[in-house]
């Protein structure tokens, strides 16, 4: 009874149309909860799961900066609209990898309970309004069966490497178990993969918590694609986080500087071969922060030691969760459109899952942009 009646209190507190209250004490103890009910969380089994539609609900968000929900210029940075998606599927949660197909028009997400799911993608006058016609499935080993291990279906990175969401290829990654495969993509969803790529020993020897978590392929520039790997955390004494370059044949490692102890959790790239980075950063005392870095094309090459552009950092006074899912498309006016996708950790109690868009312009806004949001 104490529980349900503070996660009642808690979601007025931080819902999408309630006030915010800029209180310490409301995020530590937000922050407290959702870290304890996020441990307790556990992923549905995969055994009995086959590929099937699930209907999906949408709650579009009033505007992304709690204090401010008319404010729609963030930096480089405008927002496109946000929408909290809910399901009565168990196997519903846990995004972590995202692409978005032509236009912005469907999306394919990967969870790290070893589920795919494909669904189209609706608008209204150029902010997201919907999700329909959803489907979910599981993810394959390479003798067809459904991954059992929970070491092995930890999906935490999509690529789209070639074609489309329904006549296409992509790469995934696995955290614990940490490899990328080559999955086909067809009407019915993620086939079984084709091969997994071969990966150097300092890609694959990782701890829980610190493997494969991020990648990339890059669309333009001199490495054009190439795939870029990052590993979830830096281990190292110099505070840069670990990552690689494939490309031809050949893997060159490669670096991100770590700023203020962010992980990072997914990349994206962009048309002339740059890419972006999304970070997330949890503590006890402020709950979850989400940060997004751009790292120009010229800057990437192999040995590189990278830093980046900050184009947004978010805190729980913004309308985010743990954002870990990341993706680009051009939409039909040719604007590149940013989308971020959250994992809940399959913990409802407190965690969302939310679907976020920015649009990417090339300089910052000379003064602050506003806009009712659309009814």
């Amino acid at each position: 009874m104490v529980q349900t009646t503070m996660i009642r209190l808690l979601n007025r507190l931080i819902s999408p149309t309630g006030g915010w209250k800029r209180s310490s004490a409301v995020l530590s103890l937000v922050a407290v909860l959702t870290a304890t009910w996020a441990l307790a969380a556990g992923k549905p089994s995969l055994q009995q799961l086959k590929p099937h539609a699930i209907s999906i609900t949408a709650e579009v968000l009033p505007g992304f900066d709690r204090a401010s929900l008319d404010k729609v210029r963030f930096g480089r940075l405008e927002w496109r609209g946000g929408l909290q998606l809910q399901s009565p599927s168990k196997h519903f949660g846990g995004w972590s990898g995202l692409v978005l197909g032509a236009k912005g028009r469907s999306l394919l997400s990967v969870s790290d309970a070893g589920t795919w799911m494909r669904a189209k993608v609706m608008y209204k006058a150029g902010r997201l309004a919907a999700v329909q016609e959803a489907m979910i499935g599981p993810l394959k080993a390479l003798s067809g069966k459904s991954l059992s291990r929970n070491r092995d279906r930890d999906a935490e990175a999509l690529a789209l490497l070639q074609g489309g969401l329904t006549k296409g290829r992509a790469l995934i990654a696995f955290e614990q178990n940490d490899r990328i495969g080559v999955f086909p993509l067809n009407k019915r969803g993620v086939s079984k993969p084709q091969r997994y790529l071969q990966l150097p020993k300092a890609i694959k020897n990782n701890r829980r918590r610190n493997g494969l978590e991020a990648i990339t392929i890059l669309r333009g520039g001199k490495y054009k694609g190439g795939i870029i790997a990052f590993l979830e955390n830096q281990p190292s004494k110099d505070n840069r986080h670990r990552g690689w370059l494939l490309h031809r044949g050949r893997v060159k490692r490669m670096s991100l500087a770590d700023h203020g102890g962010f992980s990072i959790t997914d990349a994206a790239g962009l048309r002339d071969g740059s890419i972006l980075v999304l970070e997330r950063r949890f503590r006890w005392s402020e709950g979850v922060r989400m940060r997004l870095r751009y790292v120009a094309a010229k800057n990437i090459k192999p040995n590189a030691a990278l830093v980046g552009e900050v184009l947004l950092e978010a805190d729980m006074s913004q309308q985010i969760d743990n954002m870990e899912g990341l993706a680009v498309h051009q939409n039909e006016k040719g604007e590149t459109i940013i989308t971020v996708i959250s994992d809940d950790n399959f913990n409802r109690f407190l965690q969302k899952t939310l679907l976020l868009q920015f649009a990417l312009k090339s300089r910052p806004a000379r003064k602050t942009v506003t806009s009712k949001p659309p009814r």
